[in-house]
C-alpha cells in the first residue's frame, strides 16, 4: 500500500511539474494583439482545393528569400479555390524578428481560425492576413482594432494635440509617398510642457499613394478627442501608433538623449598641478580658437555679401523683398527640418514639408551647405522661378538666405513626382491614358510657355520625370530650375562647354 501511495505521489508532483513547465512555455509564446476569423466568407474542408493552395502561400511567406523590407505577398490557385496571402512585418523590425513573427503567426491564425477562408491577425511587429478573395492593391479599413490609454488631464491640451496632428501630417506624407516595397514612417516630435512625442504609421506597400492617405485618414479619425497619451489602431491595409515613450528603433535621425552635464558644487577642489595643466591648456588653445572664428567670421560674411550681391542684382533685374522669408519662420514650419518631414533629396538637397503660421502648406528646399555649385543653382532658381507664372510651373512663393542657409519655398504638391508613378508597378495602374495624356499636354504647355510665350526664352536643361511634380490632381507642374539656361528672344543656337542635365 505504501509503495502505490508513493508512487501515485510521485506522479502528482511529476504532473504539477509537467503542468508549470507547460504555462512557462505557454508564458513565452508570442500571442495576437487582435485576430479576427472572418466568417461570412465561408468555411473550407481539411482535405479540400482550397486548403491545399492555402498551405501553398503560407508556405511561400515562411520560406521566401528575405527582402528587406518586410513584405510579402502571395497567390494561388484558380476562381474561388485560390488562395491569397499578405506579410508586412513593421518597419523598423529586424529580419530575423521578421521572419520569427511571420511564422508564429502562420502557425497561431491557422490554429485559431481552422476552417475560415479568411483571417487575420496583428502582433506589434507584424501582420499576417489570408483570403479566398483578390486582396492585393485593395484598401481595407475594416475589420479593425484601436485602443488607447487616457489621463484624466493634458497640461496644455491643445498644445499637445497641435504638436501630434503636425507629427501625423508629417508622417502620413512621408509613408504614403513610399515606395512599391515599403510605405512607412516613424518619428518625433517635443513639446516643452509634455516631452517628446513618438509616432508611427505603416501602410501595405500594394496600396497607392490616393489609398494610403485615405486609410490613414480613415484612422485618424478614430483618435478620441481627449486626453489619449498612447493610441494603437490596426486594420487589414494600414497601422498607426503614437505614445510618449520610444517604441521603435530610433533612426540616426532622432534627436539623441540629452547628455548630462556635471555642474561641480562650490567645495570642489583641484590641485594645483591640475590647475596649471588646465590653464596652459586654456592659453594654448584659446589663440588657435580665436583666430579660426574670426577667419570663419570673414569667410561668412564675404560669402553671405556676395550671395546677396547676387540676388539682388542681375541684368538690371531686382528681385522683390517680399519674397524673403526669415529664417527662423522656415525652421519652425518644417519643425526643425524633422525627418518627419522629409519629403526627398536631389543634387540641390533635401526638401522638407512645412506649414506656415497662417495653415498654408509649403515645400521647402533646402540646399546642401558647403555645394560650391549651389550658389549659381540658388540664383537660377530666384530669378527665373519668381518671374515664370504658368499653371504648369511649380509657383515660387519665396526664399531665404541666412548665413550658410539658401532655402526656396515653393507651392506644396501632394502626388509627390511623376517618377513615383510611372516607375511604380502598383501605382502607375492608375494611370490610365486619359491622365497620362493630360499629364503628356500640361508638360507640352509648360515647355511652350518657357520656350516661346513667356517674356524670357527659357531652356530647362534637366527635364526628367522626377522634375514633374503633380498636384491633387494629377495636374503636372515642371520644377527645378537650378540648371535652366536663359537665352534672348530671337536666340535660335547656343554653345556650350559643359556638359550638365538630363
Amino acid at each position: 500500500m505504501g509503495k502505490f501511495l508513493k508512487l501515485g505521489s510521485e506522479l502528482i508532483m511529476r504532473s504539477r511539474t509537467e503542468l508549470e513547465e507547460g504555462r512557462r512555455i505557454c508564458a513565452t509564446l508570442p500571442v495576437f494583439v487582435n485576430h479576427v476569423c472572418m466568417y461570412e466568407v465561408g468555411n473550407f474542408i481539411s482535405n479540400s482545393t482550397y486548403k491545399t493552395n492555402l498551405d501553398h502561400v503560407l508556405s511561400s511567406i515562411a520560406t521566401a528569400k528575405d527582402t528587406g523590407y518586410g513584405f510579402y505577398n502571395f497567390s494561388y490557385g484558380a476562381s474561388s479555390e485560390s488562395a491569397n496571402a499578405i506579410g508586412l512585418c513593421r518597419g523598423d523590425t529586424k529580419p530575423d524578428i521578421c521572419r520569427s513573427c511571420l511564422n508564429n503567426s502562420i502557425y497561431f491564425l491557422t490554429q485559431l481560425c481552422p476552417e475560415q477562408k479568411e483571417a487575420i491577425g496583428w502582433y506589434d511587429n507584424c501582420m499576417l492576413r489570408y483570403s479566398s478573395r483578390p486582396i492585393f492593391g485593395a484598401m481595407e479599413n475594416v475589420p479593425m482594432f484601436f485602443a488607447w490609454l487616457t489621463k484624466d488631464t493634458i497640461p496644455q491640451e491643445d498644445l499637445f494635440r497641435q504638436n501630434l496632428w503636425t507629427l501625423l501630417d508629417g508622417l502620413k506624407d512621408n509613408a504614403s509617398s513610399g515606395g512599391s516595397l515599403r510605405k512607412y514612417a516613424a518619428g518625433s516630435i517635443f513639446g516643452e510642457t509634455f516631452g517628446r512625442l513618438y509616432a508611427l504609421l505603416q501602410c501595405t506597400p500594394d496600396l497607392s499613394r490616393l489609398q494610403c492617405d485615405a486609410c490613414l485618414n480613415s484612422a485618424f479619425r478614430k483618435i478620441p478627442p481627449c486626453c489619449s497619451l498612447t493610441w494603437r489602431y490596426f486594420s487589414p491595409s494600414c497601422n498607426v501608433r503614437y505614445q510618449m515613450s520610444l517604441f521603435f528603433q530610433p533612426s540616426a535621425d532622432l534627436p539623441p538623449p540629452m547628455p548630462q552635464i556635471f555642474v561641480p558644487s562650490s567645495n570642489t577642489t583641484f590641485s594645483e598641478a591640475k590647475k596649471n595643466t588646465i590653464r596652459t591648456t586654456i592659453l594654448i588653445v584659446l589663440p588657435f580658437v580665436a583666430v579660426l572664428v574670426l577667419a570663419v567670421s570673414i569667410h561668412t560674411f564675404l560669402r553671405f555679401s556676395k550671395l546677396r550681391e547676387r540676388l539682388e542684382t542681375s541684368d538690371d533685374d531686382i528681385i522683390p523683398t517680399s519674397l524673403q522669408y526669415d529664417f527662423k519662420l522656415i525652421r519652425e514650419a518644417t519643425d526643425d527640418f524633422s525627418i518627419s518631414n522629409k519629403l526627398g533629396q536631389g543634387g540641390f538637397g533635401v526638401v522638407y514639408k512645412g506649414r506656415l503660421f497662417n495653415g498654408q502648406e509649403v515645400a521647402v528646399k533646402r540646399l546642401a551647405q558647403g555645394s560650391q555649385q549651389g550658389d549659381l543653382e540658388f540664383k537660377n532658381e530666384v530669378l527665373l522661378v519668381a518671374k515664370l507664372q504658368h499653371r504648369n510651373l511649380v509657383r515660387l512663393l519665396g526664399f531665404c538666405f541666412e548665413k550658410d542657409e539658401r532655402l526656396l519655398v515653393y507651392e506644396f504638391l501632394p502626388n509627390s513626382s511623376l517618377d513615383h508613378f510611372i516607375f511604380d508597378p502598383i501605382r502607375r495602374q492608375y494611370l490610365d491614358w486619359s491622365r497620362r495624356y493630360r499629364i503628356i499636354v500640361g508638360i507640352s504647355r509648360g515647355l511652350m510657355y518657357l520656350h516661346q510665350d513667356s517674356q524670357f526664352k527659357v531652356i530647362h536643361h534637366d527635364l526628367k520625370a522626377s522634375n514633374i511634380l503633380l498636384d491633387g490632381e494629377l495636374n503636372p507642374k515642371i520644377a527645378d530650375f537650378g540648371m535652366a539656361r536663359l537665352c534672348s528672344i530671337n536666340q535660335s543656337h547656343g554653345d556650350t562647354s559643359k556638359i550638365k542635365g538630363t
